[in-house]
């Protein structure tokens, strides 16, 4: 167990350094191959021993991957990093019972695209970071984006990880193990055949027309990590960046975008109730002379209760379409179980969160000037749902609002910008991103970064960018890619545990460990 626990960790750490900041996306299938070694369980125990080395995986992985949660909280750091190691425990454990069966590389990555797409939306609306797929966008696999989408190439990424596991695992022992590591040589290199596939080919949609977009990064006072230091500053700079940007228009010095794009958290206040950030809104919409879709704190239905809305302000009619943030951060956004968690000095923090955001539905794009848009509000860009949900409901570009302020010194921002890259890729739509102070830019559908914002900066990022309304196969396979993994991951384990049934609980003598091949099940026999 020491052994395993050891590789466990080691193979954690190498799954953090695949992302921002180290950003070495070449370790990932080394990673994925360490935890498949590490969470080789035993004839007695299977679960259990994969449950341990799971655990101690997640644990290494995710507390120092999300390491900058503790600018929300330590408590909310400490508390959202053992949720998600939990889930790596979970996998652990199945892995352990998945590779009992003979083609068990397949139900094994099966089972890992699962786990991702469940502790994506669950529980607490889920948290999406640290998928596979969102450390490729750098890499040769990253063409497969439009065609698999974001669940399809974490398959395919745990895949390559428990065939190089295969080819390790076949390297030892008699000669069963012998031909089973020629086995898996062979299909890793099929698989990686077809993985360049893409490559050779990649998918690329028509432009149906151009539309100008203005990207608006207005800066935050003071420390630029509290967006509450000054609101009235930060709504007052976005203001002023904008009605300078309305006088070059004048000027004859650029010309009109289309649309204006300000960040989440432009506006800390209700810009209906708050009469100065009504003044302000309205006097750079008519300087610019076009929508601008403004990020809002609004207030909910309830005392307690906030939206966070991106809004569509027209130079005519004023404000019109919203956007309601899907994904509000728990512990961050709004509290879980407030009268629990508040009660206890610990969690003094949680009580700066004095408002429960609410969540948004909203399924189809904001129209703006005649082009569907679909919006994505922050952490909304790790999720699937409502940006998948948007596109194939017609919308033909990307927008993100972004506040950012609170992680400003810390790696999340690049990792998110990372995220909002393989989106790009994934719909094959052009991306534009404001955000309060850092990572804003402008991305085309093949992942390039066309455009950004120095952070800590006011800056106005103008581009003409591509209007697409082709959907990517990615796209048009949906939520269905997620289904098919979790399908394909219980039928594993099932398989799993019928081998494990018909083993009669392993042999208990105490003979070395070796592999038998019997009926096309691998059985591992190791001493008691």
């Amino acid at each position: 167990m020491l052994r395993r626990t050891l590789v466990a960790a080691l193979s954690g750490a190498l799954l953090f350094a695949a992302f921002e900041p180290v950003t070495l996306p070449w370790v990932m299938p080394v990673a994925v191959a360490g935890f498949v070694l590490s969470t080789r369980g035993s004839d007695a125990r299977p679960f259990r021993s994969g449950l341990w080395a799971g655990l101690v995986f997640g644990v290494v992985f995710y507390f120092s991957h999300i390491f900058w949660m503790r600018a929300v909280g330590i408590p909310a750091w400490i508390a959202l990093s053992t949720l998600e190691a939990l889930f790596y425990g979970l996998m652990g454990g199945a892995s352990a019972l998945l590779q009992r069966h003979r083609w068990w590389p397949l139900w094994f990555a099966s089972a890992w695209a699962a786990i991702e797409v469940l502790r994506s939306g669950w529980p607490l609306s889920g948290m999406p970071w640290g998928r596979l797929a969102f450390g490729v966008v750098d890499t040769p696999l990253a063409e497969a984006l439009p065609y698999a989408g974001a669940v399809g190439v974490s398959f395919l990424a745990a895949l390559l990880g428990a065939l190089l596991a295969w080819v390790v695992r076949g390297a030892h022992g008699p000669a069963a193990g012998e031909r089973g590591r020629v086995t898996a040589a062979v299909v890793l290199a099929a698989l990686v055949a077809v993985l360049a596939v893409p490559a050779l080919a990649p998918w690329r949609a028509e432009e149906t027309g151009t539309f100008d977009v203005a990207v608006v990064q207005g800066d935050v006072p003071g420390p630029g990590d509290d967006i509450l230091y000054d609101f009235r500053r930060v709504t007052q700079n976005h203001v002023d960046a904008t009605v300078d940007l309305g006088a070059r228009i004048d000027a004859g010095e650029t010309t009109r975008p289309d649309l204006v794009l300000w960040p989440e958290n432009s506006t800390a206040t209700d810009p209906f109730a708050d009469e100065q950030t009504h003044a302000g809104i309205l006097e750079a919409v008519a300087a610019v002379d076009v929508p601008v879709l403004v990020g809002a704190i609004v207030d909910g239905t309830g005392p307690d209760q906030v939206l966070n809305q991106g809004i569509v302000w027209d130079p005519v009619t004023g404000a019109g379409e919203r956007y309601t943030k899907r994904n509000p951060v728990p512990f961050g956004e709004y509290i879980p179980w407030r009268a629990v968690f508040t009660k206890y000095q610990f969690f003094d923090r949680l009580r700066e969160v004095g408002r429960d955001m609410l969540h948004g539905t909203r399924d189809e794009p904001l129209p703006i000037d005649g082009v569907p848009v679909a919006d994505a509000i922050c952490f909304d860009i790790a999720y699937d749902d409502g940006l998948v949900a948007q596109v194939r409901n017609g919308a033909e570009l990307l927008v993100v609002q972004s506040s950012n302020a609170t992680f400003i010194r810390t790696d999340q921002i690049d990792q998110q910008f990372a995220i909002t890259r393989l989106r790009a890729l994934e719909t094959g739509r052009w991306v534009a991103v404001a955000t309060t102070n850092g990572v804003s830019g402008v991305i085309a559908p093949d992942g390039t970064v066309v455009a950004t914002a120095e952070p800590r900066t006011r800056a106005v990022l103008q581009e003409e960018v591509g209007l697409v309304d082709g959907l990517t196969p990615a796209m048009r396979i949906g939520p269905w890619s997620g289904r098919a993994a979790a399908a394909l991951g219980a039928l594993g384990v099932l398989l799993g545990l019928l081998a494990y049934r018909r083993s009669g609980r392993g042999d208990r003598s105490a003979a070395p460990a070796h592999d038998e091949q019997e009926n096309g099940v691998t059985r591992v026999s190791e001493p008691a």
